[in-house]
């Protein structure tokens, strides 16, 4: 009976997990010019050199004005190994 519970469970949560490790992937870019509309709210990493070594650049949008979504940018630490 638990065992069939488990294996209930096993695949939402195997696929939950595939779309997160998926959704993360898909947020580089190797530019910032590259992005194409920044929502409010939405975090976006930029691979392009201009953070020191072990950091990396997140793009935010952060405010609505009138133009549309204000962009921050900071440096912050990379998470992982750099794939190529």
């Amino acid at each position: 009976m638990i065992a069939k519970a488990i294996r209930c469970l096993a695949l939402p949560a195997g696929l939950a997990l595939s779309l997160i490790a998926t959704a993360a992937a898909a947020q580089t870019f190797p530019r910032e010019q590259d992005i194409p509309d920044l929502r409010l709210g939405q975090r976006v990493m930029v691979d392009d050199g201009s953070c020191p070594t072990g950091q990396i650049k997140e793009v935010l949008g952060s405010q609505m004005t009138a133009s549309g979504v204000l962009r921050t940018r900071k440096c912050i630490p990379r998470l992982g190994t750099k794939k190529r």
